[in-house]
Order: C-alpha cells, then sequence, then structure tokens
C-alpha cells in the first residue's frame, strides 16, 4: 500500500501545485550532515512554512530560521531537545504531530513481540544514527531490562542495510524490533526482505509494514497522522501561528499481525495474541 503524503492530502484540501501552491522539496538521502544547509536553502527560497520528517530535519529547520514555521512528523520528545515550551502552547515557530503518545511505545512492543516468539531471550533493536533515535533505544533497553530480555542495538549508517543486518545477525537474536523512524518507514522493503532472509520474526511501528510482509506492528496510523500535518499546514496558510498550534498526539493505537509471515517463519501465534489484534492479514 502507498503511502500518502503531505503534499496529496494538500491536493485533497484544494491545493494545486503550480497553481496555488509551490512546493521545494530538499532530501538529505540519509546524509544527516546536509540536512542544515538545505534547510537554509529554503529559508532563502522565501518558503511559507516547512514541513520536516523526523528529529534531524526539524532541528536543523529550527536553526536556519527562529521566524518561518516548521510543521514536523516524528518520533521524538519535542520538548527534550529544545523545540517547544510545552506540547500545548509550543510558543515558538515549531508545532507538529507525535507519531507516538508518552514515548516510543517501546515497552508494549517488546511484550508483543515476546508474546508470539516465547522462547525469544535476545532480542535486536535496529536502530538508526540520527541522534533522535537516542531516547528511544533508552527507552527500548529499560523495557528489555525490565522483561529479562537481552537487547543488543545495531544502527544503520549511511543507508547500508546489509551491514547493518551483517552485524546483527551475528549477535544471534530470536526476534528484531524495528525502530520507530521514518527512515526505516521509506526503506521498509529492504528491512523486510532481510528480516525474511534471515527469518527474524520482527515488529514494526506501521500497518504498512505489516502489509507489505512484517509479521507484526503496533502503533498508530501514518496516514491519519500524515493527514493532520496537512491540515496544520493548511491551517498556518490561512494565518495560523504555529506557536498557538498544540503538538498533537495520536490517540488510537492497533496491534496489526501478518499471519501469512507468521506461518512462513513457523510460528504458531496464540489466539490470546489474534485476539488483541485490530487486523488479521491471511
Amino acid at each position: 500500500m502507498a503511502v500518502r503524503s503531505v503534499p496529496a492530502f494538500l491536493e485533497e484540501m484544494g491545493y494545486r501545485p503550480g497553481r496555488n501552491l509551490v512546493l521545494e522539496q530538499r532530501y538529505a538521502a540519509g546524509r544527516l550532515e546536509r540536512l542544515p544547509a538545505l534547510a537554509r536553502e529554503l529559508v532563502r527560497a522565501r518558503i511559507d512554512v516547512i514541513v520536516a520528517i523526523g528529529s534531524a530535519a526539524t532541528r536543523a529547520a529550527r536553526a536556519a530560521s527562529t521566524t518561518v514555521p516548521v510543521v514536523f512528523l516524528g518520533n521524538f520528545d519535542p520538548i527534550a531537545i529544545g523545540l517547544v515550551k510545552s506540547l500545548a502552547r509550543p510558543e515558538a515557530n515549531v508545532t507538529g504531530v507525535l507519531i507516538a503518545p508518552a514515548g516510543t511505545l517501546a515497552g508494549k512492543k517488546l511484550e508483543l513481540l515476546k508474546a508470539a516468539v516465547p522462547r525469544a531471550t535476545r532480542i535486536a533493536l535496529l536502530s538508526h544514527e540520527d541522534p533522535g533515535l537516542r531516547a528511544q533505544e533508552q527507552e527500548t533497553d529499560a523495557a528489555a531490562v525490565a522483561l529479562g530480555i537481552a537487547l543488543p542495538v545495531t544502527r544503520v549508517v549511511g543507508g547500508d542495510y546489509e551491514r547493518a543486518f551483517t552485524a546483527l545477525v551475528a549477535d544471534r537474536p530470536d526476534a528484531l524490533f524495528v525502530g520507530a523512524s521514518t527512515y526505516f518507514m521509506r526503506d521498509r522493503k529492504r528491512i523486510i526482505e532481510l528480516a525474511a532472509r534471515h527469518r527474524l520474526p520482527a515488529i514494526y511501528e506501521w500497518p504498512e509494514q505489516v502489509e507489505e510482509g512484517g509479521l507484526m506492528s503496533y502503533g498508530s496510523d501514518l496516514g491519519a497522522t500524515t493527514r493532520r500535518v496537512a491540515q496544520y499546514v493548511d491551517r498556518i496558510f490561512k494565518g495560523a501561528r504555529p506557536g498557538d498550534l498544540p503538538v498533537e498526539q495520536p490517540t488510537e493505537l492497533q496491534l496489526v499481525v501478518n499471519l501469512r509471515t507468521a506461518r512462513a517463519l513457523g510460528l504458531d501465534l496464540s489466539p490470546a495474541l489474534l485476539a488483541r489484534a485490530a487486523r488479521v492479514i491471511e
């Protein structure tokens, strides 16, 4: 299933590129060090709003300007990293939508993965070089300690998934926890393929990752959160100040399970686990 973008949702609202909407898009292609220069380019282009995906891009946009509105989508604590004063009243030129409420759901996701793979005592965490994921690593590690699970961490550097999985598999994990990252959503096909190759039961953040072959996911609806980003952009176009728009958190979370993948991995998922699922893909 294709994941809809902010411009696609803006088009639904009546914005047409080349007519009443001009898009200036910049991609770092996994090279985080390029983000500050790209953000400064956008500011020099005199854009009206910057949409930033992830904490690194949001920090770069905020550093490039304290006046250009920035709307982010990501899984990080915007208060802890100094982007907003509070979720209710950001009081800055930054606001946005979080993909998980109150942390990263690490404890719940580890619990669900353990229920799917009861024998698992060693679960690998696939993380990323983006410093914004360090809080997620810490939260997941604390949850693993509470559950008595060893949690070796492997970070993807420079988009080299082959090397990351080679290092990850060397730790001989029983299962895989894929970090909540928009990078991993973008590269989901590659990750799902490598997890299947190494026969690793894996839990992801979004249903789209399960629809394309991942074992299970627990989190928010990425389409719904992306739509909210577009709605915030629309409100700013119409005169709203980002500092007055509360940072939103998702209120609905769902477990999605792919039974085809479970069978391919030789897993017999319990009726109790399946009963918790909002959707089972057969």
